[in-house]
């Protein structure tokens, strides 16, 4: 089976073929359209050029690109939330030392720990907060250990390096043998 980055690449190089103009084409003339949207973008492509909604989906993505290499830690810890940067960093950290198949996944909003399913959500909740979610179905709410929501049954709201106690760590290391 071809990987993610292989089929893109593939549908990349179908575009001329399958839509009838190249990428470039494309990208010129939604430019001349005003849309700016990816969605009204996609909409245009659809209804007035045919375009199936695969095609459609990728040319607006495409032309919506702005070229600059977005790092979303950096994004999330900018301006009034970067002195939670170091809680971050040491909640990551510990992540990692719980096993060499740890992956990081970071998103827009927060930043997803992985073994085979999520275990942990790290969220700069606020300027002074952190909120760990951590996927511990079954366990009791406590004072601490919050009830969140479906991805991550329980929250711990942090507000300093300290707060990331041996408590959080022992459900963070529950939370990860679980999700293997």
């Amino acid at each position: 089976m071809a990987s993610p980055e292989e089929q893109l690449a593939t549908m990349l190089a179908n575009i001329p073929e399958k839509t009838g103009k190249s990428l470039e084409a494309w990208k010129n003339l939604i430019a001349q359209s005003g849309h700016e949207k990816h969605g009204a973008i996609v909409k245009f492509l659809k209804s007035e050029h045919g375009v199936t909604h695969g095609f459609a989906n990728l040319i607006s993505a495409k032309a919506r690109e702005t070229g600059e290499e977005l790092d979303p830690i950096a994004a999330q810890y900018s301006g009034a939330k970067s002195g939670l940067k170091p809680l971050h960093d040491v909640i990551v950290k510990y992540a990692q030392s719980l096993g060499a198949d740890v992956e990081l996944a970071p998103k827009k909003t927060s930043h997803s720990l992985r073994r085979k399913k999520q275990f942990a959500l790290i969220t700069p909740a606020t300027k002074t907060r952190i909120d760990l979610g951590l996927a511990l179905k079954g366990e009791a709410a406590s004072e601490r250990l919050e009830s969140y929501n479906a991805m991550c049954s329980h929250c711990v709201r942090l507000e300093s390096v300290e707060d990331f106690d041996t408590d959080v760590q022992a459900w963070m290391k529950a939370a990860y043998s679980r999700s293997g």
